[in-house]
């Protein structure tokens, strides 16, 4: 299977570059990981937000096959321990899917269109990231289940 975050953003992550890259290099010795960065709008300033959302929205449809399991990185997603999103990574693991793809939002959120898309809904935090900062926090979350699932010593309870 392999394992796709999507999200939009910039596409150097500055600062968290480095830490990010790291994270994918450790990924990929247990499965295939890329991160694949939508560049925000240009020339948003007459847009109102539900305008950018819906073009944004079209960008990430326009990136999702319909075959692929898609999970948004949302507020309002189901909150998870570090272990039950392993649990989660290795059902789908199993599923027989080929891709599994992540999404991280504009500024803004979703359009009804990728919520309408989504087969689930996860919230790393109550708590409101920056986008590149949430990158790096996913990252290390895919890392630790991966960790957590061949029962190394990365994660402790």
């Amino acid at each position: 299977m392999n394992i796709e975050l999507l999200c939009i953003g910039k596409e150097n992550a500055d600062a968290f570059e480095e830490a990010i890259n790291q994270y994918i290099k450790k990924i990929k010795l247990y499965n295939n990981f890329n991160i694949v960065v939508i560049p925000y709008l240009k020339n948003t300033k007459s847009l109102s937000f539900d305008e950018q959302k819906k073009k944004e929205g079209e960008l990430i449809l326009k990136k999702i096959e319909n075959s692929d399991f898609v999970v948004l990185l949302d507020e309002h997603g189901k909150e998870s321990t570090s272990v039950e999103f392993a649990k989660f990574i290795q059902q789908k693991l199993n599923s027989g899917i080929k891709k599994l793809v992540f999404v991280i939002g504009g500024a803004y959120g979703f359009s009804s269109d990728v919520y309408q898309r989504q087969n689930a809904q996860i919230s790393l935090s109550k708590l409101t990231f920056p986008h590149l900062m949430t990158r790096l926090i996913f990252a290390e979350q895919l890392y630790r289940s991966f960790t957590i699932l061949h029962n190394e010593p990365y994660h402790h309870d």
